[in-house]
């Protein structure tokens, strides 16, 4: 279709019709120009064009946040997707019965999580998301991963021995209490 218009382009020089025929135009809505501005200006910050480190630092501690909260999780016993470094991760839940327990019970002790399911993925694979950003604070973090921990033994979804994961708890005993 991108060719189509593109080729209509050269061809005609009615821009209405070339309008008609583009992907953007049919399918989609347009950015709004504040939108665009907040996207132009965030980019400008982590390419350090604002003439200052503020994007660079803010890139290191969402990675730092992201691959400590990634690894606490495996450490717990939950099968969590997606690559290091990247603040969003999938805890895979499975069971669609389990989806809204895990969710309000996070809610109820004050942690978001978002969940999704069939139809956004297969029947079986049912996942919770959760997101981390560079503002989260450590205490954030231990206090979501404590809240995940004991909803996760709740409703069951920690499919990995958590062992390795206790004994570090006993070796460090003030980094992070579970109960």
């Amino acid at each position: 279709m991108v060719l189509e218009a593109l080729e209509l382009l050269f061809v005609s020089s009615n821009i209405t019709e070339l309008i008609q025929y583009l992907p953007a135009h049919l399918y989609a809505t347009s950015i709004s120009p504040p939108a665009a501005q907040q996207i132009i200006s965030a980019i400008k910050v982590i390419l350090g064009q604002d003439g200052s480190s503020r994007g660079a630092q803010k890139l290191a501690r969402i990675r730092e946040n992201s691959n400590f909260f990634r690894t606490e999780l495996q450490k717990m016993g939950f099968e969590v997707l997606g690559d290091n470094d990247s603040p969003v991760m999938p805890i895979m839940l499975y069971n669609p019965t389990k989806i809204p327990a895990f969710s309000r019970e996070c809610l109820k002790q004050n942690v978001a999580v978002v969940t999704v399911a069939f139809l956004a993925t297969p029947l079986l694979l049912a996942r919770a998301r959760i997101g981390i950003s560079a503002a989260h604070t450590r205490e954030d973090l231990l206090k979501a991963l404590e809240v995940i921990s004991r909803v996760g033994d709740m409703v069951g979804i920690k499919y990995f021995p958590a062992d390795s994961y206790k004994q570090h708890l006993e070796d460090n005993p003030n980094r992070l209490k579970l109960d």
